[in-house]
């Protein structure tokens, strides 16, 4: 990639979003090609016959570059600090504070392996190969990546459990009644604590890499974890709502994002589902494992253009895994409440702004919600099919960064992991 067609690469433009248009609006836009499971170009999807599971083509990859991700860094989960807050947990058990969810879910959630970032960011490693003049005793032979890729993939899971520990502290000052008061407070402290324990060994363990340029990109990152927890609307106990849907004649223009560490411009993000809902998950999620992935590339020595690419398929990853999470809400029985800010009911309140009311109902707290009228809402209309064709463009986008990379075994896990979430 020339260094013209990269600095095109790096304007963003949310409202008119072509094919050519680059870096950021790659990961907004509209798809130009379906992913095809079945080409040669894509390589071999799969050692089996049927479709892979998400909990297999993790296993499975897992193998590849030896990183047990179930287990994270036994160095620090094995620790007397981790110890003694695992001690302390185990009197909120038969609670109810969202830490103990929260804890649950970091490792399973029930259908899926969660704990796959880590992973991910070492396939990538692998995949892209590393520079000739690294020395060898940076290099990890018998798992084809770098000692300090492994230490990145641990630095990519830690923050990312400290912020999701850190999102389960319960608002002690709202209005309503608090159950088990008690019980919610000393769960905030844990929460706390082994959330600030885990984001001060991530920035430990960054440090040590000794790459001034890795820290900056890594620090934004989050940074924009941060910043996701201030985008748009919020009830009382700080749970997301989405933003009153605006016509298309009364949304702002878009501003361009020209920096991987620059904070993402919100003008025009709020009153557009679409825009809306990429905005919260690239900073929510996107932002740290496109991050991660091209601080792998930097890490390996490869060019800016290909750290740019490996930026741009963590994005499109993680919001395709998030397009499949919300889709999950709505593929069995009527669940008892789901995300406000998914992306089916984002669509769905597009076409249909009235619903709003059921939002605004839900500002003192989410239970104020009639669930049961935006479920029935949301499967009338096509708000499910809308997130299935939007989850089939960041597939198809995260595919098309894989063609930049050798065929190996490293990427056709990856093409594995993708193929898992295809709807």
């Amino acid at each position: 990639m020339s260094l013209s067609r990269l600095r095109s690469a790096l304007r963003c433009d949310l409202v008119k979003v072509s094919p050519s248009s680059a870096l950021v609006a790659k990961v907004w836009g509209p798809c130009v090609r379906e992913l095809s499971t079945g080409t040669s170009r894509r390589g071999a999807v799969s050692q089996h016959n049927t479709k892979p599971d998400w909990n297999r083509a993790v296993s499975e990859a897992e193998k590849i570059v030896g990183y047990p991700t179930s287990f994270l860094s036994l160095r620090w989960v094995m620790s007397d600090e981790i110890a003694n807050v695992a001690l302390h947990l185990r009197k909120l058990v038969g609670s109810n504070h969202p830490l103990l969810k929260t804890a649950k879910n970091l490792i399973y959630n029930g259908k899926n392996n969660m704990q796959a970032w880590g992973l991910i960011v070492l396939l990538v490693s692998k995949a892209a190969g590393h520079s000739p003049e690294i020395p060898d005793m940076e290099q990890d032979k018998a798992a084809g990546v770098l000692h300090s890729q492994r230490a990145l993939a641990e630095v990519t899971e830690m923050i990312r459990t400290s912020h999701l520990v850190h999102k389960g502290l319960v608002n002690m000052n709202s209005s309503r009644p608090i159950e088990e008061p008690d019980n919610m407070m000393f769960g905030n402290k844990i929460a706390l604590l082994s959330g600030d324990y885990l984001l001060a060994n991530s920035c430990t363990e960054l440090a040590n890499l000794r790459n001034q340029e890795l820290v900056e990109l890594m620090s934004s990152a989050v940074r924009d974890l941060a910043e996701a927890e201030f985008l748009g609307e919020r009830d009382e106990q700080n749970n997301p709502l989405p933003s009153r849907p605006l016509p298309v004649d009364q949304l702002e223009p878009a501003s361009d994002w020209e920096c991987l560490t620059s904070p993402l411009p919100m003008t025009g993000v709020a009153g557009c589902g679409r825009r809306e809902w990429v905005a919260r998950h690239v900073l929510a999620a996107g932002a740290l494992l496109g991050k991660s992935c091209s601080a792998a590339l930097k890490l390996a020595g490869h060019d800016p253009a290909l750290q740019s690419q490996g930026y741009l398929f963590g994005c499109h990853l993680a919001l395709a895994w998030q397009a499949f999470l919300d889709l999950e809400a709505f593929t069995g029985p009527e669940p008892t409440s789901f995300s406000l800010v998914g992306a089916p009911l984002a669509f769905t309140l597009e076409a249909r702004p009235e619903l709003y009311s059921y939002i605004e109902a839900g500002r003192k707290s989410v239970h104020d919600v009639d669930y049961h009228a935006l479920y029935e809402a949301v499967v009338a209309g096509n708000g499910i099919e809308q997130t299935k064709a939007l989850q089939r463009e960041h597939i198809s986008r995260a595919c098309d960064v894989l063609d930049s990379f050798p065929n190996c075994d490293a990427r056709t896990a990856l093409t594995n992991i993708i193929v898992a979430m295809h709807p």
